[in-house]
């Protein structure tokens, strides 16, 4: 929790908290909020307490189309929306009403004379070099305003419709302490400015506000700046000078004053705004309406028309009190819509509130919208209806999701690059079959940050020092690594010549630097791709050095003694595997006995034999022991041995890993990967399968009893520590 201001009214109380703060109420739902993205099995639903009230829809939620990552080192691991928020309060703390949310950690807040309240939100450093980076930046929080901070790679970009943009972007840095300058003895300019305080960078910033619309547009200024100078908090003093402190972690505290000299007049200004006071009022006479009405039908009658509205603030704040009334009320006027932007915001007002029985008739409606007659914005929202169609009303049948990939395929590539990056997911979560070609095309291509933007954004970044703009000069094209993102949740489609060019790109992508936790976002996509891929692309991605291979460390040894295991003697067994094991000596077994060097468990290990994680869902104990004792008595046919002779009189025995193009390849030693022989197809004179498996026999030779029952139980296990199978015996009673 942070900052505490009173309202305009002065007859309540605005308090600011970062978002690993809860929420001040609990919202009551019928379904769980999704952790990790991508679609319900039923529409959310959310009941508030007696006493809370929200003016945004409480059923908040992630509202990711595609599975996220959450931050690679762990920060803000399952903190789910509505991240951090501002609320206010009565004196007593009695009544609560959630006011906005979708920050990430912001500080501090102020009023301005008109009574509109601005927000200093916190970036996330360590995202620095990632296409779902925000810098620190100063909102607009209007009633029901959601800026949609999440977790992990889930931030929604500032266009999002259901959302609303930052006023300025300022840069890298910690904020603290924010405050108007009024009272100050300055300049006209300088006593309407707000003035924001950055801890990290030793920099306070006057931000200059300007009407526009239905709300502000804004300046950035650098008005105070030394290294080191770590602000802490700002305010006007009676003397109507400017005092600010610094200090913090160990740093010197000091107390500063600004005043002004020179010639301009510094007599007290007119604080309030009149440019614009018509758009800000009709937005403020909207927002009265950000409850739920005892009779809708006036509601909706009074905010309808301004569903089309131009300014995006005033169509924001129509959908969002039509969102506060029951969505059969209003549902059917959505379908007969004949404008356009009407019907593009009331449509994503319906996705998110709408029962799940709308789905059809809402696909049906968006399928009639013509692309090319929309504009770019236009465009966008038409495409996260799409999105949020799915998300809040579940994934579409296979019939469905066919017309709906076929009817975007063609719009892929699009004119611009936020276009692209939707159409790039809804496409992967349709399991487009031409996804990945056009995909791949795009990240094949010259780098979308041109000379010109380059130069932008160094100029942006000079205030930060050398090493600041470095790091923004040798950042991977972040377009790019958003198309990687998007792919990896693919496991159908792909070619093995596109894997490899896939985890080429990932490959190069290391060598660019970003935040503390880009190495990490990069390996984790390159982990969940590579188990995304079938086990014949993992071995040809390590084999072709697409992917580094798995490098086994060196293997354990087990105690022993070990003996001539048999198949009975193993079977013999089975009572004594389901309870008194030990988990971490069965994954040492699982590594002692080889198994690690050609199986992946638990997302670890090689790529040339199945993975085991889940080989309980498929083996019973017997038909486990078969397969280790006895491991040519049923060979897989995606695991069958082959010999081939060819013209030459050469003689290849292994497992085929891949036909095409004239060719086979075949892996002609299980325990290296790298070990791959291509074959002319024309060039072979014989082919035959043999019965006996690649995997040798004898793996448990050298285990004793108990090593030979952790093992078992560990693979039984998948992976979990928790299993019965780990619960110690107890001693026997004397009684």
């Amino acid at each position: 929790p942070h900052a505490l201001r009173l309202s305009p009214d002065r007859k309540s109380i605005y308090i600011c908290a970062g978002n690993h703060t809860l929420p001040p109420f609990e919202v009551q739902r019928n379904a769980p909020p999704q952790t990790m993205g991508g679609v319900r099995a039923e529409p959310l639903r959310a009941t508030l307490p007696e006493g809370a009230s929200s003016r945004i829809p409480p059923n908040w939620d992630e509202d990711v189309l595609l599975p996220r990552q959450w931050d690679a080192n762990g920060h803000a691991t399952g903190i789910l929306a509505p991240g951090g928020w501002v609320a206010k309060t009565d004196p007593d703390g009695k009544t609560w009403e959630m006011f906005s949310v979708g920050y990430r950690n912001q500080y501090d807040m102020a009023f301005n004379a008109d009574g509109e309240l601005f927000v200093y939100d916190s970036d996330m450093e360590w995202d620095v070099g990632t296409p779902w980076y925000r810098p620190t930046r100063v909102v607009h929080a209007t009633s029901g305003s959601e800026f949609g901070w999440r977790s992990g790679t889930a931030c929604w970009p500032g266009w999002m419709p259901d959302s609303l943009p930052a006023l300025v972007d300022v840069g890298p840095g910690s904020p603290v302490g924010v405050e108007f300058g009024y009272g100050t003895k300055f300049p006209a300019k300088y006593q309407k400015a707000l003035y924001i305080c950055d801890w990290t960078f030793g920099t306070m910033y006057a931000i200059h506000l300007l009407p526009d619309g239905a709300g502000y547009k804004a300046i950035k200024e650098e008005f105070v700046a030394r290294t080191p100078l770590p602000l802490t908090d700002v305010a006007v003093g009676s003397d109507g000078a400017l005092y600010f402190t610094v200090g913090g972690r160990g740093t010197q505290s000091e107390l500063f004053r600004v005043t002004y000299v020179g010639t301009e007049p510094t007599g007290r200004a007119d604080m309030q705004d009149n440019a614009g006071l018509e758009r800000r009022i009709l937005r403020r006479t909207l927002e009265v309406y950000h409850h739920t009405a005892a009779n809708p039908q006036p509601v909706i009658k009074a905010v309808w028309s301004y569903l089309n509205h131009s300014d995006r603030r005033i169509r924001y704040a129509a959908r969002i009190a039509l969102e506060h009334q029951p969505a059969a009320s209003w549902q059917e006027r959505v379908f007969a819509e004949k404008n356009t932007q009407a019907f593009l915001t009331a449509a994503i007002g319906l996705a998110r509130q709408a029962d799940a029985d709308v789905q059809p008739k809402l696909i049906a409606a968006l399928s009639r919208v013509p692309w090319d007659t929309l504009s770019e914005p236009q465009q966008l929202e038409w495409l996260r209806a799409w999105e949020l169609t799915f998300i809040r009303l579940g994934a579409p049948d296979d019939a469905a999701a066919a017309r709906v990939a076929g009817l975007l395929e063609p719009l892929f590539p699009a004119k611009s690059r936020e276009a692209n990056r939707e159409l790039c997911n809804l496409l992967v979560f349709l399991k487009s079959p031409k996804v990945v070609e056009k995909t791949l095309a795009l990240m094949a291509g010259p780098d979308e940050l041109t000379s010109q933007e380059l130069a932008d954004l160094l100029a942006r970044n000079a205030g930060y020092g050398k090493a600041i703009a470095a790091t923004q000069a040798n950042q991977v094209d972040q377009q790019k690594l958003h198309y990687a993102l998007a792919l990896r949740n693919l496991k159908t489609g792909w070619t093995i010549d596109q894997r490899k060019a896939y985890f080429d790109w990932l490959q190069s992508a290391r060598g660019k630097s970003g935040g503390n936790s880009f190495q990490g976002f990069l390996r984790n996509i390159d982990r969940e791709a590579y188990e995304n891929a079938t086990e014949a692309e993992r071995l040809a991605m390590e084999s072709f050095g697409a992917r580094q291979p798995y490098k086994t460390p060196e293997l354990p040894q087990p105690v022993g003694p070990g003996r001539d295991w048999t198949l009975d003697d193993v079977l013999a067994l089975g009572d004594k595997v389901q309870s008194g094991r030990d988990f971490k000596n069965g994954a040492k077994m699982f590594a002692a006995a080889r198994c690690w060097i050609c199986h992946r468990f638990a997302g670890d290990g090689g790529a040339t034999g199945p993975d085991l994680t889940q080989a309980a869902g498929r083996f019973s104990y017997k038909d486990l022991c078969e397969a280790i004792l006895d491991p040519s008595k049923v060979v897989s046919d995606q695991y069958r041995a082959v010999t081939i002779q060819t013209a030459q009189g050469k003689t290849h025995t292994g497992r085929v890993v891949a036909e095409a193009n004239g060719s086979v390849t075949m892996l002609v030693d299980p325990e290296d990967p790298t070990k791959l022989v291509t074959i002319k197809s024309a060039d072979i004179e014989e082919r035959t399968t043999n019965a006996v498996s690649l995997m040798p026999r004898d793996l448990l030779k050298t285990l004793n009893e108990d090593e030979v029952l952790d093992l078992m139980a560990y693979v039984l296990s998948r992976g979990n520590p928790q299993d019965g199978m780990f619960r110690r015996r107890r001693a026997a009673s004397s009684e």
